[in-house]
């Protein structure tokens, strides 16, 4: 099998998927054109503001897309072969991560834009709206010390490639940061100037070219600035960018946050269209195996390894925040939920599909040697790609670095900043310092985990975002389950049809199930040895995170099936048959 023949199969069946599935879904959950969403109903032209679904999309899939659909593809692939990762990334997409974004959204612009932890409170309990919001904190946390760790070492170091031609670390730093300073300039003259935001784009769009060119001749290398070594250089990207995570979740959104998302929406656009064009007509085969086996090397079983490494390519929880926290504000009609919600979510699909080519094309000896630098994977792959179109290696290299930095830091800053959203609800801190304290808090936590010398069994030391992924993978497809927990109970009281325990409670089982077993495979290594003899209290902070969510996560399921006892017991309430409050 060829890689144009897998790439073009798959884009086949998620489009197949849009029009088959997501019109189902439509008329499942009866979206009505005519019905005024919160964003017009309730316009401010601050929080509540009603854009047009082409810009929304690029908005929210440049909000949604992480560094997930990149490297967990590549360490999925890379440990199982393509095959599990490809079938995962394709059918989750559609019928579980699809239905999950799609169904967040539509339940929070019928709540009138509130976030999926108000629909829980609304539905359910407050119990279960308390048991949610530490859930949600936790697993933000884990998604900024994987993000944060992963984008410091991209930064730091030398890459070689096959060619011969090196990429430094500190060129993509300086590209990064030119990166960041141009929506900075952006946002100031729509806001000051009134520059209109097409106008913007067409300037500043190729500026983002000039800043991936230019920063490889002016690069930033602060191991040879300070005089330090490598390792203590990730330490320091990793406090400044936690710097940044603060100031950026603080600021106007107007300053930083929808700009930087509007051409990072396009940026991300291109990346997935010049791997697209690369793989179809730039001649590579398949190299790496379909199928290695139904363990990794370490004995770590395919089942629920594949489906909490792979999060964001085929489900991810975070989705859920982004959904119902910040798009449902902006959604213009219900009718666009479809290509905004399920359609992003397939696109994010495609994304992970191509990041899955570039271990296709690798001998599995290449492959293995690079399974612990997944950016770099990635980028060498866009990278061959992009010399299709005659783009220098070098440049197509750093074109994907940067673009996979740019995936994270939308992540980041947003993670932070809704991170500060649910602190501040859970300890009723406001004002302009409970604003600061909030945000402190859930940037230092990370900060904290991110500074710890992390050893492999060997004593060997080993990048934070090796360690914390696996618990980012099952927390955040944990709180995609959770999230469907919320959305089923809520379905459920609105029309009584027994089609809701097939869309959303299968995906339910699928996400709750894999993620508790990874979580509680966590807690057994934590405690007790292959043999399960006892091995003392841990210190690791993983096995205490773990027993901490499977706690949360078992108490808010008994709450939902409390709640849906009830429900069934009573009779149907006409006036809300069709799940509007």
């Amino acid at each position: 099998m060829s890689l144009p023949v897998v790439a073009s199969t798959s884009a086949a069946c998620l489009l197949m998927g849009y029009v088959l599935y997501g019109s189902l879904l439509s008329k499942l959950f009866r979206l009505d054109r005519n019905t005024k969403t919160p964003a017009l109903e309730l316009r401010d032209d601050l929080d509540y503001v009603p854009i047009a679904p082409r810009f929304l999309m690029s908005q929210h899939f440049s909000a949604i897309a992480a560094a997930g659909p990149i490297v967990g593809p590549i360490l999925a692939g890379i440990m199982f072969g393509w095959l599990p990762a490809l079938l995962w990334i394709v059918l989750g997409s559609i019928f579980i991560g699809g239905v999950h974004d799609f169904g967040v959204l539509v339940a929070s612009v019928r709540h009138k834009a509130r976030s999926i932890t108000e629909v829980v409170r609304e539905h359910m309990t407050r119990r279960s709206y308390l048991i949610f919001l530490c859930f949600v904190w936790i697993a933000i946390v884990y998604v900024i010390v994987a993000f944060t760790d992963i984008v410091a070492n991209s930064f730091v170091g030398v890459q070689t490639l096959e060619n011969g031609l090196t990429v430094s670390g500190g060129g993509i730093a300086s590209s990064s940061l030119l990166y960041l300073a141009l929506p900075v300039v952006m946002g100031m003259l729509m806001h000051y100037a009134g520059l209109r935001l097409g106008l913007a784009t067409v300037i500043f769009l190729p500026l983002v070219g000039l800043a991936i060119w230019a920063g490889h001749y002016i690069p930033l290398d602060l191991a040879k600035i300070l005089g330090v070594s490598d390792a203590t250089t990730v330490k320091i990207w990793d406090v400044l960018l936690l710097v940044y995570c603060c100031v950026a979740s603080i600021v106007p959104m107007w300053s930083l946050l929808q700009p930087r998302g509007h051409l990072g929406g396009y940026l991300l656009f291109f990346a997935l269209a010049a791997g697209m064009l690369g793989i179809l007509f730039g001649g590579k085969g398949v190299e790496y195996p379909a199928f290695t086996g139904w363990s990794t090397a370490k004995g770590e079983p395919l089942a629920p390894l594949l489906f909490i490494t792979i999060a964001c390519g085929a489900c991810s929880g975070f989705h859920a925040l982004v959904a119902s926290g910040t798009t449902s504000k902006q959604l213009q009609y219900e009718t666009d939920a479809r290509p905004v919600g399920y359609g992003m979510m397939l696109m994010e699909g495609m994304v992970a599909v191509v990041s899955l080519c570039c271990v296709m094309m690798l001998s599995r000896g290449t492959a293995i040697s690079l399974v612990g630098k997944p950016n770099l994977v990635y980028a060498q792959g866009i990278g061959t790609f992009l010399e299709v179109i005659r783009v220098p290696v070098v440049f197509g290299v750093s074109f994907g670095l940067l673009a996979f930095t740019t995936f994270v830091y939308d992540t980041l800053d947003v993670c932070t900043r809704l991170g500060r959203y649910v602190l501040q609800e859970l300890t009723g801190l406001h004002g302009t310092s409970g604003r600061w304290l909030a945000t402190l808090v859930t940037a230092g936590v990370p900060l904290f985990l991110v500074m710890q010398t992390v050893l492999d069994p060997s004593g060997k030391a080993v990048p934070a975002w090796k360690v914390f992924w696996s618990l980012f993978g099952a927390s955040n497809q944990l709180l995609a389950g959770l999230a469907l927990v919320g959305v089923t109970v809520w379905l459920y009281q609105a029309y009584r049809a027994n089609w809701v325990w097939f869309v959303t409670g299968l995906p339910l089982a699928v996400m709750y199930v894999m993620s508790t077993w990874m979580l509680l495979r966590f807690i057994r290594d934590g405690f007790f040895t292959e043999t399960w003899e006892f091995k003392g209290v841990p210190h690791d902070p993983v096995t205490w995170v773990s027993v901490v969510l499977v706690g949360l996560a078992g108490m808010l399921l008994v709450e939902a099936a409390l709640v849906l006892a009830r429900v069934r017991a009573s009779p149907v309430p006409a006036a809300g048959r069709f799940g509007r409050s």
